[in-house]
């Protein structure tokens, strides 16, 4: 039988060279970087459009709600 890749988490980078504190704080950090934003006041404002395409159409679309109510 082969020996399984051992699961190591998200600090398995850092090796035992910096210690276990260091390494504690490390995935705290890391943690709160990597978790989905839930938040509803921010989701409206965060996304920005990467071609000028997609935000002329998002303009007209909304153009067109405000005229149609």
């Amino acid at each position: 039988m082969a020996k399984c890749t051992k699961k190591v988490g998200i600090v398995g980078k850092y090796t035992t060279c910096y210690g276990a504190s260091l390494r504690k704080i490390v995935k705290r950090t890391e943690i709160s970087q990597h978790t989905k934003n839930t938040c509803s006041f921010l989701a409206g404002g965060a996304k920005t459009y990467n071609t000028t395409s997609v935000t002329v159409k998002s303009a007209i679309r909304r153009l067109k709600e405000l005229k149609d109510q």
